[in-house]
C-alpha cells in the first residue's frame, strides 16, 4: 500500500525521482524538512534534478534509506524551484529537522558558497485526478 505524503514527510530520507524529457526516472535520496503542507529540499542550482524539474515539475517521492533504496511505494508529487531568497529559510528548516547533522551540513555548505550556488525545492502532493 502506498504511503501518504504525511508519512513520507516523517521519513529521514526521501527518494525524490525526477524525469528526463523522454520520461526516464532519475531517483535521488534527499533530506527534506516539512513546511506546512510541503517538503523543502536544498540542492545545487546546477544539479540535473533542478534542470529536470524546470523542464517538468512532475516528481515522485518515496521513503528510502540513506543509500536511496526504496522502503515504500512512490507517490506522485509536484516540485517547484524556489527563488534564492528562500535559501535561508530552507537551511533553517533542515537544521531544525536534522538537529545534529543539519547544522554541520549547513555550515560546510555555506562555506562552499551554498547561499549563492544552491536553491530550495518545494515538494507538494499531486492533485488526485
Amino acid at each position: 500500500m502506498a504511503p501518504t505524503f504525511a508519512q513520507i514527510a516523517k521519513s529521514d530520507y526521501v527518494l525524490l525521482t525526477t524525469f528526463t524529457k523522454d520520461g526516464r526516472p532519475k531517483p535521488t535520496p534527499v533530506w527534506t524538512a516539512p513546511d506546512g503542507d510541503r517538503l523543502l529540499v536544498i540542492t545545487q542550482e546546477s544539479s540535473w534534478k533542478v534542470k529536470r524539474i524546470r523542464n517538468t515539475p512532475r516528481v515522485t517521492v518515496a521513503i528510502c534509506d540513506m543509500r536511496g533504496r526504496p522502503k515504500s511505494e512512490a507517490i506522485e508529487a509536484v516540485a517547484t524551484v524556489l527563488d534564492k531568497s528562500h535559501n535561508a529559510a530552507v537551511y533553517a528548516a533542515i537544521n531544525k529537522r536534522y538537529k545534529l547533522i543539519g547544522p554541520v551540513f549547513t555550515f560546510f555548505s555555506r562555506l562552499r558558497g551554498g547561499m549563492h550556488t544552491n536553491v530550495g525545492l518545494a515538494l507538494t502532493p499531486a492533485d488526485p485526478a
